[in-house]
């Protein structure tokens, strides 16, 4: 098991970027794949994206493909989204997720979960 803190939201305008980081613990950090899912209110938990154990492997959704990037640093212990062009669609509640297996887009593919971080974008 790993524990899991996010951080970095905000409150920013549409075209601003932002970088969310979770804090994991654990020495096996760099054994989990890791991924990003939001969930807006009044909507499911959505993927956004996954990076594999090594981070030499990433998945993006296409609503988020070509402005959101995913990174992690093992020797840190810690996984990043770097969001671009945000939109006010982009408003939601962050969660990093960890699985001890390949990367997975599906939010029942997760087996430990981070508190979130809200990111709220004003158009």
């Amino acid at each position: 098991q790993v524990q899991l803190v996010e951080s970095g939201g905000g409150l920013v305008q549409a075209g601003d970027s932002l970088r969310l980081s979770c804090a994991a613990s654990g020495r096996t950090f760099s054994s989990y794949a890791m991924g990003w899912f939001r969930q807006a209110p009044g909507k499911e938990r959505e993927f956004v994206a996954t990076i594999s154990w090594s981070g030499g492997y990433t998945g993006y959704a296409d609503s988020v493909k070509g402005r959101f990037t995913i990174s992690r640093d093992n020797a840190k212990n810690t996984v990043y989204l770097q969001m671009n062009s945000l939109k006010p669609e982009d408003t939601a509640l962050y969660y990093c997720a960890a699985r001890k297996s390949s990367t997975s887009s599906r939010v029942a593919g997760y087996d430990d979960w981070g508190q979130g971080t809200q990111v709220t974008v004003s158009s």
